[in-house]
C-alpha cells in the first residue's frame, strides 16, 4: 500500500518569516479579525490537510519587532469550527500554566464543539517572561516541568476517561446520566489533587489527539509514551532521519506500534512557477528584515560582534559546536544552516540568506522552488525515513498556504501521496488512529460522597 503524506497548517500572524507583516500586502490589519483565520482554515480544509495548528505563548516581546499573538486559540479554534466542517483544530496548551481540570474541560467542549477535531500540543513552556504572568518568579526547572507535565497528561486522560461512552441516558423520567458510568478518580500526586470527574461528557473522539514537540531527551521520552503525533524540527533529511529512527525506537520500547505514530516536520515553503520566481519571493522577504535588529541578534546566538557584516557577503567561518561556550541549542542549528545550505550562486551562504532562513522557521526545512521541485522533495522525505508528513510553515499568509493548495497539492495527489478526499469526520480519521476505549478512571464515585456543586468541603 503506497504511503500517505499527513499534512498540517501551522497559523502564525501574517506568516511564518518575521518580515512578512511589513510586506505591502500583507495580512498585518486583520489579525484581530476572525474572519481571516476562518479563512485560512477554510483554504486549509479546500486543500484538504488534517489540522490547522495554533502555537501559544504566555509573554508579549517587542512589539515593533512585529505581531506576538493576537487571539487566544481555543476561542479562535471554537469559531472556526464553525466555519470549517473536516479539518482537524490543533492548539499548544501548557502543563505549566493551567491546571489538568482547566485543560481537560476546555480541550472536551472544543471537541464536542467540532463534532471530534481536537488536538492537544502538550508543552511545558520555557521562558522566564512568561512565568512571571502567572505568579511565578521564574521557569521550573526542565526537569521539574516535564515531571509536572507527564502526571498533567495522565490526570487529563482520567477526567477525559471519568465519563463512560454510554453514560448519558436522556431519561425524562429521573436519570439523566447512569451513575455507575460517572466516576471520581481521587487522585492525588505530587504536582495536583484532583476530585473529579470532569464536568464535561467525554469527547466525542474519546480522548483529543495528543501531539507532542519536544526534541530534549525528555521530551522524546514523554511524546514516545504518551504522543499520538509529533511535531518535529529538522533542517535537512539527515538530521530529519536521526529524529525519525530514534523517536520511533522508543515508541516500540514503550510497547506502542511506531507506525501508528506520525512524524511531522516543519516545513517552510517558497513556491513558484519557475524556480527563479520561488527565489524571488524568498529574497523579496529577506530584504525586508531590518539588518541592524537582526544582525544584533545573530551576535546573540553566535557570540560574536556582527554589526559590521556585510550582508550579501558569504558568512564569516564559525568555530565547532565544541568550541562555543555560549548557548547550544540555536548554535548548532546555525552551524548546520551554514555547512548544509549552499548560496545562490553555488558558494557559502551569504549573511543576508542565513537572516532569512533563521527568520523564516528557525532550523525547520525550507524549500524553494516549483510544485513539482518541492512535492519532488517532500516525496523524498517520505520515502526515505525522515517524516510522515510535513506541518507546514507558510513564510506569507494567507499567499503562502493558496500558493501551496493550488499547486502542491494537485501534484501530491498526482504522484499518489495524498488524499483526494477526505475518509472520515474526525481528527483521529485522518490520521489513522483508532479512538480510545475508555479506561477506569479510579474507584467508582459513591454519589452521595460527593458535594454538590457549590458545597464547601471540609
Amino acid at each position: 500500500m503506497t504511503r500517505r503524506l499527513h499534512l498540517n497548517l501551522f497559523i502564525t500572524g501574517c506568516g511564518h518569516h518575521k518580515a512578512a507583516w511589513r510586506h505591502p500586502l500583507s495580512s498585518v490589519e486583520q489579525l484581530g479579525s476572525i474572519a481571516y483565520f476562518e479563512g485560512l482554515a477554510q483554504t486549509a480544509e479546500r486543500g484538504l490537510f488534517d489540522a490547522v495548528f495554533f502555537a501559544d505563548g504566555q509573554a508579549v516581546g517587542p512589539v515593533a519587532d512585529g505581531p506576538t499573538g493576537f487571539l487566544e486559540p481555543i476561542t479562535a479554534l471554537a469559531a472556526m469550527s464553525r466555519a470549517t466542517t473536516r479539518i482537524g483544530l490543533v492548539t499548544t496548551v501548557s502543563s505549566t500554566f493551567y491546571t489538568p481540570f482547566h485543560a481537560a474541560r476546555l480541550l472536551a467542549s472544543l471537541d464536542h464543539i467540532s463534532d471530534g477535531r481536537v488536538g492537544w500540543n502538550v508543552v511545558t513552556s520555557m521562558w522566564h517572561a512568561e512565568a512571571r504572568n502567572h505568579g511565578l518568579e521564574r521557569m521550573p526547572t526542565h526537569a521539574e516541568r516535564y515531571a509536572r507535565a507527564e502526571e498533567f497528561v495522565d490526570v487529563v486522560l482520567a477526567l477525559w476517561d471519568s465519563w463512560a461512552d454510554d453514560a448519558l441516558r436522556y431519561n425524562r423520567a429521573g436519570e439523566f446520566a447512569h451513575p455507575a458510568g460517572v466516576r471520581a478518580l481521587n487522585h492525588v500526586g505530587a504536582h495536583f489533587r484532583v476530585d473529579g470527574p470532569l464536568n464535561v461528557p467525554r469527547p466525542p473522539q474519546g480522548n483529543p489527539v495528543l501531539f507532542q514537540a519536544g526534541a530534549s531527551d525528555p521530551g522524546r521520552a514523554l511524546a514516545a509514551r504518551r504522543a499520538e503525533a509529533v511535531y518535529a524540527v529538522a533542517a535537512d533529511l539527515p538530521s530529519a532521519q536521526e529524529y525519525y529512527r530514534d523517536l520511533k525506537l522508543r515508541i516500540r520500547r514503550a510497547g506502542r506500534q511506531a507506525d501508528a505514530v506520525p512524524i511531522l516536520p516543519g516545513l517552510v515553503t517558497y513556491v513558484g512557477s519557475t524556480e527563479a520566481e520561488a527565489a524571488s519571493k524568498q529574497r523579496e522577504l529577506d530584504a525586508l528584515l531590518p539588518a541592524a535588529d537582526s544582525l544584533r541578534q545573530l551576535g546573540q546566538f553566535v557570540g560574536l560582534d556582527c554589526s559590521n557584516w556585510e550582508l550579501d557577503q558569504p558568512m564569516p567561518k564559525l568555530v565547532p559546536l565544541a568550541e562555543f561556550t555560549g548557548p547550544q541549542g540555536r548554535y548548532a542549528t546555525i552551524l548546520q544552516i551554514c555547512e548544509t545550505v549552499p548560496g545562490r550562486s553555488g558558494g557559502r551562504l551569504s549573511v543576508r540568506q542565513l537572516l532569512g532562513r533563521l527568520a523564516a522557521g528557525g532550523g525547520h526545512a525550507t524549500m524553494v522552488g516549483t510544485p513539482e521541485q518541492i512535492a519532488d522533495e517532500m516525496i523524498r522525505w517520505l520515502h526515505q525515513g525522515g517524516a510522515d508528513g510535513f506541518n507546514l510553515m507558510p513564510p506569507t499568509l494567507p499567499g503562502g498556504i493558496e500558493d501551496f493548495v493550488d499547486h502542491v497539492v494537485p501534484v501530491l495527489q498526482a504522484r499518489g501521496v495524498f488524499r483526494r478526499e477526505y475518509a472520515g469526520r474526525t481528527l483521529r480519521s485522518h490520521l489513522g488512529l483508532e479512538r480510545p476505549a475508555g479506561r477506569p478512571a479510579g474507584r467508582p464515585s459513591v454519589w452521595a460522597d460527593l458535594a454538590p456543586a457549590g458545597a464547601a468541603r471540609g
